[in-house]
């Protein structure tokens, strides 16, 4: 356009005239080329992806008196009447090498003796996490609910009626016309798929806000019984809960901390082994549970391998997907010893917020994808901090570092969880900015105190 208007403003009359002319004679022709170039650059308008930001976020942190440190867990567990004497030494055994802290959470029912798992505690733990994530969110953003349009809450376990995003709609009087969805029963990766579908649905409606809530909630589904593999949720699980505010508005680029570049969603529902390794189930004794797999780990870095395999070609640079690529050729073609060539992600990824599941899920990624012990620090000072809040998890961690002040403009992010059925997700973010911690940042009044040594 800028050529055309200098090219125009240095046109005579006699010039205008004799363009007429040459018009005239090729009216059709004008015509068409005209119509094509306004048709393309119509569907090209139209159809083009439109970049999703995401402002800001905001995670849950529980009040003090929810805090339960070992011995307290370990005594509350034997005063219930409800463990033997081996589920008790199995559980202490388990909380030692957990990589849990002593100021992990347990929601306000299960600090009373005997414990009260009821419909209602249930519902008021749902209620402070989301609307106190929320709360701090609207806030820090100064937007109003009811500029919200699209709105999405997971939480796998608690499904009440009227659903969690009913409660939220009704608390914070959202628009009649808001696009709400619930997801439950997906598992801890659920977080990064309620971020796939707030992507989709900002690409149909325009100028739009999406918030998505992540969330677990323990409250009734605390495990009373003795059967070892559905133990391990007791000791690992504890409250927390993130909410996420994300615009496709070109105007709120300059205020957005990041945008998103990549969602890769991986699958492996088809296989028996891994559809039931994370399985919710009643014992012998009707007692119900969340029971974990021994095959879980295996399962977990077959679901990691098909998930990279197709972010990999997304991210790497052109040297590793040919060193990949030739590695993968000469193991079918020569040898099947040859060990697959394991892409540097390090090249790819300057953070990375690997879900925060238990030490073994993050000892098992540290070591498959050959990162150091910074690249993991964010997800093992979670863990240690605020235990495994499941689908959140992974915002506590780039909150953390956000608060140590690791993150610069043009830093690429690696958000990666794992969940029941089984599932492997990964998102990817583009810092936009140097980004700080926003106000009330979970940890804020602890940051100066980590990293920890851990045992």
């Amino acid at each position: 356009m800028s050529v055309i208007v200098v090219e125009a403003s240095r046109l005579s009359l006699d010039d205008v005239h004799q363009l007429w002319l040459q018009l005239q004679y090729n009216l059709v022709s004008f015509i068409v080329l005209s119509v094509v170039l306004v048709f393309g650059s119509t569907v090209y308008i139209m159809t083009r992806p439109r970049s999703v930001y995401l402002l800001d976020y905001s995670c849950y942190l529980p009040p003090s008196h929810l805090k339960v440190k070992y011995h307290q867990f370990m005594e509350h567990s034997k005063l219930t009447g409800d463990f033997d004497e081996s589920s008790l030494e199995f559980q202490r055994k388990i909380l030692e090498r957990s990589g849990l802290g002593e100021e992990t959470c347990v929601p306000e029912a299960m600090h009373y003796l005997p414990p009260r798992p009821s419909m209602a505690a249930a519902r008021e733990e749902a209620e402070q996490v989301m609307f106190g994530a929320l709360d701090k969110l609207f806030a820090n953003t100064n937007v109003k609910p009811r500029d919200i349009g699209i709105l999405v809450v997971n939480c796998s376990l608690f499904n009440p009626t009227p659903s969690l995003s009913a409660m939220i709609i009704n608390k914070y009087k959202l628009r009649g016309n808001i696009r709400s969805f619930n997801l439950g029963g997906m598992g801890c990766s659920a977080g990064v798929i309620a971020i796939d579908l707030a992507k989709d649905m900002l690409q149909v409606h325009r100028n739009s806000y999406a918030v998505v809530v992540s969330t677990e909630n323990i409250t009734q589904n605390w495990y009373f019984g003795n059967k070892k593999s559905m133990l391990i949720p007791n000791c690992l699980f504890r409250v927390g809960g993130a909410a996420v505010l994300l615009s496709n508005r070109s105007v709120d680029r300059r205020r957005s901390k990041y945008k998103l570049v990549h969602v890769v969603r991986t699958h492996c529902g088809a296989n028996d082994k891994a559809f039931k390794c994370v399985y919710q189930e009643q014992d012998d004794n009707g007692k119900t549970g969340v029971s974990l797999s021994k095959d879980l780990m295996a399962i977990a870095g077959g679901a990691l391998k098909a998930n990279i395999t197709t972010l990999g070609p997304l991210v790497l640079p052109i040297s590793e997907q040919i060193l990949f690529f030739v590695t993968l050729v000469a193991k079918k073609l020569f040898n099947a010893k040859i060990k697959p060539y394991i892409p540097d992600f390090k090249l790819a990824f300057d953070h990375f917020c690997i879900h925060a599941g238990g030490r073994a899920v993050i000892d098992e990624l540290e070591k498959n994808l050959q990162l150091l012990p910074v690249h993991a620090e964010a997800s093992r000072m979670t863990l240690h901090r605020f235990g495994n809040t499941s689908s959140s998890s992974i915002w506590y961690e780039l909150a953390y570092t956000e608060a140590k002040g690791r993150m610069r403009k043009g830093n690429r992010v690696w958000q990666i969880a794992f969940g029941s059925g089984f599932k492997c997700n990964s998102t990817v973010w583009v810092a936009l900015r140097n980004v700080k911690p926003s106000p009330n940042n979970p940890w804020e009044d602890c940051i100066h105190r980590y990293p920890v040594e851990l045992n």
